[in-house]
């Protein structure tokens, strides 16, 4: 039996006891983003930006892709260091991007296999690359893309290159972006 039982002095109790032990409980905030760290989140963010309007994809769908909401892709594409990782790397996946961890250029031990090749325009006319303007149908009038927006259209369209019609001058380039661009390797 419960005798004399007062609503108003176990709320009372209970504040007193519990809502401490809750208080205690809070995520500690996040520490403070170094100036270089958050030139890198905008860099990034910038880039995902890019890419995302590169392939005419919404927001609203590259973040449904991601699992994420719009606002927080709208925070990653302006690089707040308050994110989550996870949330800054399922846009990346959802997007066909991938992010590599490198030692900057001055401590790396040998010299990129890039260094070697030939430089790489910022541009690259799609008449001179017949196989990626094949690729490229859906572009509409675009001319020319990017090497990165051109290594993304030969990885992911892989099936639709016939390597066998393929001109020395293109194999050359597509070695070049997978160096640059790839970590040496095509993906498919």
């Amino acid at each position: 039996m419960r005798g004399n039982f007062n609503p108003i002095v176990n709320l009372i109790l209970y504040k007193k006891l519990k809502l401490p032990i809750i208080r205690n409980t809070m995520p500690a905030l996040s520490p403070p983003a170094s100036a270089a760290a958050s030139a890198l989140l905008t860099l990034l963010g910038q880039r995902i930006r890019d890419h995302r309007k590169a392939l005419s994809v919404s927001a609203t769908d590259a973040a449904e892709a991601s699992g994420i909401s719009r606002v927080t892709l709208h925070r990653i594409e302006r690089g707040e260091p308050s994110v989550a990782m996870a949330s800054y790397m399922n846009a990346i996946a959802a997007l066909g991007l991938e992010l590599e961890i490198t030692r900057p250029q001055a401590q790396r031990q040998h010299p990129a296999a890039s260094d070697h090749a030939s430089p790489i325009p910022s541009t690259l006319p799609l008449a001179d690359y017949p196989q990626l303007k094949r690729l490229a149908w859906q572009r509409g009038g675009t001319a020319k893309v990017s090497p990165e927006e051109a290594l993304s259209l030969y990885e992911r369209n892989w099936r639709h290159v016939d390597m066998a019609a393929m001109d020395p001058h293109e194999r050359a380039l597509l070695s070049a972006l997978a160096q640059q661009w790839g970590g040496g390797r095509l993906l498919v």
